[in-house]
């Protein structure tokens, strides 16, 4: 029987991120992709002013109610931007409305480069992490990871010790398999590190750094990762086919002469290198 995922997130109209990049990179791993919209913008908020917001907050029951109704299922639920901290509670219902043997993956999608995104405020970390907690996986850049376990940001040259403490910090609050993403160990290397609850295991997995701020290369990443991992891959092959489709998506990118990062990442030449990981 055919896999089905439901990836919770925005939708940015313009900008490829969000549910413009899972919808299509998860029913390219040959799996029923379901979307829950939690907000509906014009843009993404990086790099772009004027863009309109619509909270999307309370339609998520009444749609979720309906396909309550109809008893619908889910071997994986995946979730990303939320448009409020008000949501948090509100998507939390609706897990355990429809956990039932099933995968909980969470992109605690808020902050970056040690920023935490303007629209939150600073209260907003600590309501992600309730939800953090009811994941199977979860899936924080550095800057999250940092916010989440009250932790000093540090950009680059992360050593084994800085990464075994955010791990650690993110298991005593409750979280289980990680991966950690934007890991820079080497000069000029940047991948992720994920951490097997299970067998204790950590697995680093890097390539070579590309210059440059890319939008959207997030969501690429955790799109990929909950593909694979719901098409029957380990965390570790999961993780290192995400860091591999996510820097082929920046290296189409950038053979466009001129243009412009803000609108994302070509990942949809990469699709195809994605369907070839999966079908190995």
């Amino acid at each position: 029987m055919q896999k089905k995922v439901l990836a919770i997130n925005d939708i940015s109209c313009v900008g490829r991120c969000s549910l413009t990049v899972a919808l299509p990179i998860i029913s390219s791993a040959s799996i029923e992709c379901s979307i829950l919209p939690t907000a509906i913008l014009s843009t993404h908020t990086g790099g772009f002013n004027g863009y309109t917001f619509l909270d999307f907050t309370n339609e998520m029951e009444k749609i979720s109610a309906h396909w309550e109704s109809l008893n619908r299922k889910f071997d994986t639920i995946y979730t990303g931007f939320l448009g409020s901290k008000d949501q948090v509670d509100v998507v939390i219902n609706i897990v355990k409305k429809f956990k039932d043997n099933n995968l909980v993956i969470v992109d605690p999608a808020m902050a970056d480069n040690g920023e935490l995104y303007k629209i939150f405020d600073s209260s907003f970390p600590s309501e992600m992490k309730k939800l953090c907690k009811m994941s199977d996986i979860v899936i924080p850049n550095i800057t999250e990871a940092c916010l989440i376990t009250n932790s000093e940001y540090i950009k680059n040259n992360h050593t084994d010790e800085y990464i075994d403490m955010l791990i650690e910090k993110l298991v005593n609050e409750g979280m289980k398999n990680i991966v950690l993403t934007g890991v820079s160990k080497n000069e000029g290397k940047v991948g992720a590190v994920c951490f097997d609850y299970n067998t204790k295991e950590k697995y680093y997995y890097e390539l070579d750094l590309i210059d440059g701020y890319y939008h959207g290369t997030g969501d690429v990443f955790a799109s990929v990762l909950t593909g694979a991992i719901t098409k029957g891959k380990s965390l570790k092959e999961s993780m290192e086919i995400a860091v591999d489709v996510t820097v082929d998506s920046i290296k189409q990118t950038i053979k466009y002469e001129g243009i412009d990062f803000k609108y994302g990442v070509c990942f949809e030449e990469s699709l195809s290198l994605l369907i070839n990981k999966l079908n190995n």
